[in-house]
């Protein structure tokens, strides 16, 4: 079983950017993919970005294509998300999990875009 803490958000004004981390821990040996999720208030939880083993193959939701990169190290365990241009709608707790999401999900971290 995979562990996954995330890391980096806050409170930004809008165009803002902000970078996220999550620590993998544990059964790591195995060739995940990785993605990061966001559930906002009142809403489901929403896959925004997705990136294979080998780190070669990114997939984003329209809503934050030009905007997030998804990258990781697999040397770190780390999965990252690069997030500018931030708008009110990103407002949201972001989770990092496995793709298919197999992994008990952490915290979260929230991630609240000020207009």
């Amino acid at each position: 079983q995979v562990q996954l803490v995330e890391s980096g958000g806050g409170l930004v004004q809008a165009g803002g950017s902000l970078r996220l981390s999550c620590a993998g821990s544990g059964r790591t040996d195995r060739t995940y993919g990785m993605a990061w999720f966001r559930q906002a208030p009142g809403k489901g939880r929403e896959c925004v970005a997705r990136i294979n083993y080998s780190g070669d193959g990114t997939v984003y939701v329209d809503s934050v294509k030009g905007r997030f990169t998804i990258s990781r190290d697999s040397a770190k365990n780390t999965l990252y998300l690069q997030m500018n241009s931030l708008r009110p709608e990103d407002t949201a707790i972001y989770y990092c999990n496995t793709y298919p999401a197999e992994a008990r999900w952490g915290p979260g971290d929230q991630v609240t875009v000020a207009s």
